[in-house]
């Protein structure tokens, strides 16, 4: 348990850094042919379906890969 809690929070500070100084590297994130994006005068409502499905799909990857 304490491996993968240092494992994850060296990922949430690379995640962090690349957030900070690197935001061009997740500017693809919510912007793919599949995401719904609803903006009317008062609202937006905001689906990231296609965004979701590849981030479960690396994520389901990379936990696939450290249980071998």
């Amino acid at each position: 348990m304490g491996r993968w809690l240092i494992v994850a929070g060296c990922v949430l500070i690379v995640v962090g850094l690349a957030l900070n100084y690197a935001p061009w590297l997740v500017n693809w994130f919510g912007r793919l042919p599949g995401d719904i994006r609803i903006e009317t005068e008062r609202s937006r409502v905001y689906f990231p379906i296609v965004s979701m499905i590849i981030v479960s799909v690396v994520l389901s990857l990379i936990l696939s890969w450290f249980r071998r």
